[in-house]
């Protein structure tokens, strides 16, 4: 077991570029991406977004961090010169490990510390604890919220907006979001956990874990997102769950499909030409 502390980066920032109320999503077209029942209208042209596709590997937790962390840089020196004119997207799954938010508490574990099942890391995104493991994509968008015109709270309904039509439209698996909570849901069981931090400059790391062929038994020793007395799902789960006796499912199409998927629905709710 190794607990591991990820140092941040501050936010210090004097002002927000652009004032946020909390507003419903069916009143926040405006910010560019697909509202079910609402009209979408295209406030920009597309901008470019650079996609590292690692979906079928497994990228240790502190390796993918300091991908981040160092891609967080550079953006922030465009920035500062006016040359951002790019988004960046990392698509990944890692292997066995529990990450906790910057507020996370350890009474969440339900183990000890000093004898735990996989490595734990305590990093610096919003959230409370979570388990990252095989079967499950991971993106780490690298986002300059002040070109798309997004506090973090309507940022973080576009990700879940993300999920939703993927799970929508390729797996006709019907979720949706819990007031008061982040992440997306099928029924009681959370399929997606979301926890971004918000740099300088407006750039934002850290992401999405969409719970795809996951083996869910690690998620027993925590207490997910902190949210007691809630289960957590797969689409691996749900689609067996709906399917006859007897029928198989490939795990390995499946994770195909629904990167596909993912990064479809990342381009459209955000406007993006991924390349």
């Amino acid at each position: 077991m190794i607990l591991c502390v990820i140092p941040g980066i501050s936010l210090a920032l004097p002002c927000r570029p652009h004032a946020c109320s909390v507003r419903s999503l069916s009143e926040s077209n405006e910010v560019g991406f697909k509202i079910p029942g609402a009209d979408w209208k295209t406030r920009r042209e597309t901008r470019r977004c650079e996609v590292f596709d690692l979906h079928k590997e497994l990228v240790p937790y502190r390796e993918a961090f300091s991908w981040q962390e160092s891609t967080v840089r550079r953006r922030q020196a465009l920035v500062e010169k006016g040359e951002d004119f790019s988004d960046s997207l990392i698509i990944l799954q890692h292997p066995p490990v529990y990450t906790l938010g910057t507020k996370s508490s350890e009474k969440n574990l339900k183990f000890d510390i000093k004898d735990a099942p996989y490595d734990i890391y305590r990093t610096k995104r919003g959230g409370e604890v979570t388990y990252h493991g095989p079967g499950q994509l991971v993106m780490y968008p690298i986002m300059n919220l002040g070109y798309h015109k997004m506090c973090s709270h309507l940022y973080m309904r576009a990700l879940e907006e993300v999920v939703i039509q993927a799970l929508s439209i390729t797996f006709s698996i019907e979720v949706s979001r819990r007031e008061g909570l982040t992440g997306v849901w099928f029924g009681d069981q959370k399929l997606a956990a979301i926890g971004i931090r918000v740099a300088s400059k407006w750039v934002t790391f850290q992401g999405l874990a969409l719970n795809v062929t996951t083996d869910l038994t690690p998620f027993e020793y925590i207490v997910p997102c902190g949210i007691p007395d809630h289960q957590v799902g797969s689409i691996q789960r749900i689609l067996e769950n709906s399917k006859s006796s007897g029928e198989t499912i490939d795990a390995g199409q499946l994770i195909e499909d629904a990167c596909k998927s993912l990064l479809r629905e990342f381009s459209e709710v955000f406007q993006l030409d991924l390349s």
